[in-house]
């Protein structure tokens, strides 16, 4: 157990840090399991749509410091190829 005023701030602070980026990482498996769906339903309308649904939550963990900026960027990369792979609209 902390002794000092500081080291007890510091776990209540931990605490929620731990809670909002907890949040925000689940968030974003959300986000990116619906784009994987999607690429998997093959539908390329459905794919982009998801695709500007993701990349924004990506971007905004990496501003927050709950996922590392590279990370983000190597995510982000590799989906919007595999969204850009896939064949034309279908009607």
């Amino acid at each position: 157990m902390a002794n000092t005023a500081s080291a007890q701030k510091r776990i209540r602070q931990n605490v929620k840090r731990t809670a909002r980026n907890k949040a925000r990482k689940s968030r974003v498996r959300t986000y990116v399991r619906k784009l994987e769906e999607a690429i998997a339903s093959g539908s390329k309308e459905a794919a982009q749509a998801a695709f500007r649904d993701a990349q924004p939550e990506l971007q905004r963990a990496a501003t927050k410091g709950t996922l590392h900026a590279n990370t983000v960027a190597r995510k982000v990369s590799r989906l919007s190829a595999r969204v850009k792979s896939m064949g034309a609209p279908q009607a």
